[in-house]
């Protein structure tokens, strides 16, 4: 299945205006990659520019985008609820301007009964301007 093709919106428990997240572009077991391209009427950005939390936003969402595909086309269930329980080792390279597409790449590095742990980078083109850790909960809650 060409994962391109689905609408966001049924991955996601995020509804606009609060999506940080407008395709998913691949998935793997391991890694998936999702796209956003950034409005001037984007909640995080300011000045022209997506701030840290927004990044730190986008990421969560790539998470919740994995988690979602999983659930609802793999698992034929419905969306669940995602919580961040650590964030390590942010780092900020460089904000993306309105008008930047940002590639937002998510490798699973541990899954342990509800607990996922990830590596994240955001991109854009080749240029690395956020990456971290984060590990994610799943709850039995439904997103949708």
């Amino acid at each position: 299945m060409d994962c391109t093709q689905i609408d966001i919106l049924e991955l996601l428990p995020q509804k606009p205006p609060f999506v940080m997240v407008d395709l998913l572009l691949s998935i793997t077991q391991q890694v998936s990659v999702t796209r956003l391209t950034l409005k001037e009427d984007n909640l995080f950005c300011e000045n022209g520019e997506l701030c840290d939390t927004g990044l730190m936003e986008n990421v969560a969402q790539s998470c919740a985008a994995r988690i979602g595909y999983v659930n609802k086309i793999i698992e034929g269930d419905t969306v669940k609820i995602g919580v961040i329980g650590a964030i390590r080792d942010f780092v900020v390279e460089e904000l993306p301007k309105v008008g930047e597409v940002i590639d937002t790449e998510i490798v699973v590095l541990e899954e342990v009964f509800n607990m996922t742990l990830v590596e994240a980078k955001v991109r854009i083109e080749d240029r690395v301007v956020a990456s971290c850790k984060m590990k994610i909960s799943l709850t039995d809650i439904d997103g949708e």
